[in-house]
């Protein structure tokens, strides 16, 4: 063990059990808060038998728990919810990790969204927290390239590996007192909100690369860009440019083509996309037939 300061985690999701996991080696987890449908992380502090409170922040069970502990030291993990004045005031050191270079892309998933607008650049900001989202003072911040061929998950994968990073230099750090606080400049200052599946439909009338950025950054484990075709919602989980010629008279969503896989080569605004992978199974795609932008 490294860190003998006990810790208190306010953590979600898979990202949330990773860095669970890389803590418990590292100090003493005193505490965990947890949403209700992280069953992981439950199980994690069950397992451990490590004191845990499920549900959403804003009850006074959680209060009156936190302030039986020892711990000055909050740190937040890809938890769900907002925390109260009266929760993270507790705490000396109540630091979030968020997935961004804040201040820019604040609230969910922000590095779907950096994907979707073509970001070259994303990273992991280390922040105090406030009462607004994703506001407070940064301490530390690492970045990360965001390559071309880079989906969503690929960004996680590379979160589970840095994310341990950036929290043991900012353990280090308050181990040190040599915390830096930086406010945040509000006039570069984006938010982005949370994502649902309904939101991935795909237009046909975009540009190809607005359609190649929105595929790549919905893909798996996410729940998908889609379409329909024939009144079935086709979820599509990689395509690329298509040099192939065709008549530009077609209308967008046309399919021009089929490749070897007999997956549709389709017309949009500005050239052809080929589709190259289909989540579940595909109907028979028909040439001069065409995906609708809604059933």
């Amino acid at each position: 063990m490294i860190f003998k300061t006990k810790i208190i985690v306010f953590a979600s999701g898979n990202l949330g059990i990773k860095m669970l996991e890389y803590l418990k080696q590292i100090s003493e987890i005193e505490f965990i808060a947890i949403d209700s449908n992280s069953e992981g992380i439950i199980e994690f502090a069950t397992v451990y038998g490590i004191d845990k409170f499920i549900g959403k922040p804003n009850k006074n069970e959680l209060l009156i728990k936190l302030q039986s502990k020892k711990s000055n030291i909050l740190l937040s993990v890809n938890y769900l919810f907002l925390l109260e004045k009266k929760v993270f005031q507790l705490f000396e050191y109540p630091i979030n990790f968020h997935g961004s270079l804040l201040p820019k892309y604040r609230g969910r998933t922000p590095h779907v969204w950096a994907i979707i607008n073509n970001e070259t650049e994303t990273g992991i900001s280390a922040h105090f927290i406030e009462e607004g989202c994703d506001e407070g003072d940064i301490v530390y911040q690492e970045r990360i390239k965001i390559e071309k061929q880079y989906t969503g998950a690929d960004l996680l994968n590379i979160f589970q590996i840095e994310y341990p990073k950036v929290i043991l230099k900012v353990l280090e750090n308050i181990s040190n007192r040599r915390i830096v606080r930086t406010p945040q400049d509000t006039t570069i200052a984006s938010y982005f909100p949370k994502r649902f599946p309904e939101d991935g439909m795909l237009d046909w009338n975009w540009q190809k690369e607005r359609l190649y950025n929105w595929v790549r950054a919905l893909s798996k484990p996410y729940p998908g860009a889609y379409s329909y075709y024939n009144n079935e919602r086709i979820i599509i989980d990689e395509i690329r440019f298509s040099n192939i010629g065709f008549d530009f008279s077609f209308k967008n969503g046309t399919i021009i083509s089929l490749n070897e896989n007999n997956y549709p080569i389709v017309k949009v605004q500005n050239g052809a996309i080929e589709i190259v992978k289909i989540r579940y199974n595909s109907p028979q795609f028909l040439k001069n037939n065409k995906f609708e932008n809604e059933n």
